[in-house]
């Protein structure tokens, strides 16, 4: 296995410096991305875990003036559920003192808070998801160009010979392929990373509409 690593590490650095430059871009391209899937995940556990917590909290059959007092207290780290429910229940009491609302103007103003808040939520949890799109789709293009350009140079130095074989060819062509294998490497991992977040993500928010549609269902019953 030694040899192995040997020949393709001799691979590389007998690469044309353009197929270098795309090697490195390649790898540039996995470890960010490999940093964002785990960041990410820990983000989205973190989001799923902070959702169970409040629910049970808020279905707990507590007072929820209570509820939402103990998360004003800490409203600079709310996040995810909790940050919704903060706005929605400080809109909806703010416009019933002002007593120049309606029931239902109180509650659709709740709602519109809690839409804002949500769509704040959503788009921190999407971040960076844009990258993993990036590299899963464009890794495998740029690794099989420098895969086109390597073999290029082989058959460029096979024309300046009388005799070519196989022996002079091969490793030109090996150390190309070697370009598209990375590509590879950078990609799946990327395309695997971004399709289960992303599926996490719209999880996360088919359960925060959800929770807006019947916050407001209760907050319409004791306005009413």
């Amino acid at each position: 296995m030694n040899n192995g690593e040997l020949s393709i590490l001799f691979l590389i650095s007998e690469a044309s410096l353009l197929v270098q430059l795309v090697m490195l871009v390649l790898v540039l391209a996995s470890v960010g991305s490999w940093a964002v899937m785990i960041r990410k995940r820990r983000m989205l556990a973190d989001a799923q875990a902070s959702a169970i917590r409040f629910e049970r909290a808020f279905w707990a059959g507590g007072d929820l003036t209570e509820l939402y007092r103990e998360l004003s207290q800490r409203q600079e780290t709310l996040d995810g559920m909790e940050a919704i429910f903060e706005a929605g229940f400080a809109e909806f009491a703010e416009g019933r003192q002002r007593g120049r609302s309606s029931p239902s103007q109180a509650v659709e103003s709740a709602r519109r808070a809690m839409r804002v808040t949500q769509m704040r939520e959503i788009d921190n949890l999407e971040a960076n998801l844009a990258f993993l799109a990036t590299v899963g789709s464009t890794s495998p293009y740029i690794g099989l160009f420098g895969t086109v350009w390597g073999i290029m140079n082989s058959f460029r130095a096979l024309g300046q010979v009388d005799h070519a074989t196989l022996s002079m060819v091969a490793p030109g062509i090996a150390e190309a392929l070697i370009a598209t294998a990375m590509g590879l490497f950078a990609a799946i991992p990327a395309v695997i990373g971004y399709n289960r977040f992303a599926d996490q993500v719209e999880r996360l928010e088919v359960r925060y509409d959800t929770f807006v549609e019947e916050f407001c269902s209760i907050l319409e019953r004791n306005a009413g």
